[in-house]
């Protein structure tokens, strides 16, 4: 009997050489290919714990998505810095409904909650019109012979909408890195999720130490006169009614507990200084912002002495997680987007207008000012301006 996959890898050894791909890719879409991958893990539950439940998670991804989306963007042609270019009108008013920073406020924020981003570009007449972010949920990866996704799929409502990709897709998925997956990214949601059931369930403990009157729980241990005496049924199903309606509950927090002969309260759990409760809870939320990349002390979370003071907090956030995590949109959507237009286009984030970096900015400045020996074009190349500036308007391109 042949060997359906020896036959197949004889193709893939015989192709021509013209055809340029990863030399492994077909193997990895053998047991795939033409079907819809769906993301490995349960998406509805991490943004539900993670990101509506938990305010540390929540916090953490609103400053990384709103910081991010904040930045200016810039647009190069090779050297040139353009003020004005279809490019920029389109991320500036991507689409009807939205600002630029309104879209990229969602892209950055699915990121961080899924793991994997997907932007949609809407073509008229060859021209690029609207850009729209997609649920990350809804999107499946249909993998093809090459190995790399042939389609993605948008599911909403038991609707199937297919949107081929090939030569320029329009669809643009960007994903953090996940060694266990080869279409889908890992969030830090993932990272965190053990960090923030611990922080969940200390909140919620403490929700149920305050319904419960603040009283931990405890066991009301009957000692009759005689050795081996008992409540009767009568007594014990009056006793149980009366703490339930009258001791039990916010309610009735701070009444006494009338106890009658023979009766005695013995606690029955762990206070919250034996728990180490509050630190416990505090040293989750710090793991949780270290999986995000946020500085603790910006969430106002105690107990974090790394940084100085609130200033260089800041800036740490900005240098670490803000930039990077715009360089790498910057550079996509370089690559996705500048083809579709003439000249040699390069997209970049403005980081001068971050407050936070001001002092990082006066002394690079104040370095090159005293650089006597680099000229005017040479000083402006250091600080991360182009030796000339042009005033520019180009048209997509109809090839």
């Amino acid at each position: 009997m042949p060997n359906p996959l020896a036959a197949f890898m004889r193709r893939v050894r015989t192709r021509a050489p013209e055809a340029k791909q990863s030399r492994v890719a077909p193997v990895i879409a053998l047991h795939m290919q033409g079907r819809a991958v769906w993301t490995p893990r349960d998406y509805a539950a991490l943004a539900e714990e993670g990101y509506r439940r938990n305010a540390i998670a929540y916090r953490s991804v609103r400053m990384i998505a709103e910081a991010a989306a904040s930045l200016p963007w810039l647009l190069y042609d090779g050297d040139r810095e353009l003020s004005e270019h279809p490019l920029l009108n389109l991320i500036e008013r991507p689409n009807e409904g939205q600002s630029g920073a309104d879209l990229f406020e969602s892209w950055y924020s699915f990121l961080q909650v899924a793991g994997n981003s997907y932007m949609e570009l809407v073509e008229v007449d060859g021209g690029p019109r609207e850009l729209y972010v997609l649920r990350p949920d809804r999107m499946k990866a249909v993998p093809g012979r090459a190995g790399w996704p042939e389609a993605y799929e948008y599911s909403v409502n038991g609707r199937v909408v297919t949107i081929p990709c090939g030569g320029r897709s329009p669809v643009l998925h960007m994903r953090l890195f996940n060694p266990l997956d080869d279409y889908y990214g890992q969030s830090p949601l993932e990272a965190a999720a053990c960090a923030i059931d611990i922080h969940n369930a200390a909140g919620g403990w403490n929700k149920s130490l305050l319904d419960n009157a603040a009283r931990p729980s405890g066991a009301l241990v009957y000692k009759g006169g005689e050795a081996g005496a008992n409540l009767s049924e009568d007594q014990f199903e009056r006793l149980k009614r009366e703490l339930a309606e009258n001791y039990q509950g916010a309610a009735n927090a701070g009444r006494p507990l009338l106890l009658e002969g023979g009766l005695d309260w013995t606690s029955m759990g762990l206070s919250p200084k034996d728990m180490d409760f509050i630190e416990a809870k505090n040293a989750a939320a710090r793991e949780i912002a270290l999986a995000f990349g946020v500085p603790p002390m910006l969430l106002g979370i105690p107990g974090d002495n790394t940084y100085a003071n609130l200033r260089e907090a800041n800036r740490a956030f900005w240098r670490g997680t803000v930039l990077p995590l715009a360089g790498r949109t910057a550079r996509a959507l370089t690559q996705w987007l500048g083809a579709r237009y003439e000249g040699k286009l390069r997209l970049w984030y403005d980081a001068d207008q971050v407050d936070a970096l001001s002092a990082d900015r006066d002394a690079l400045w104040a370095r090159v000012a005293r650089a006597d020996f680099l000229s005017d074009a040479e000083k402006r190349e250091a600080v991360g301006y182009g030796r000339t500036r042009e005033i520019r308007t180009e048209g997509p391109s109809t090839s």
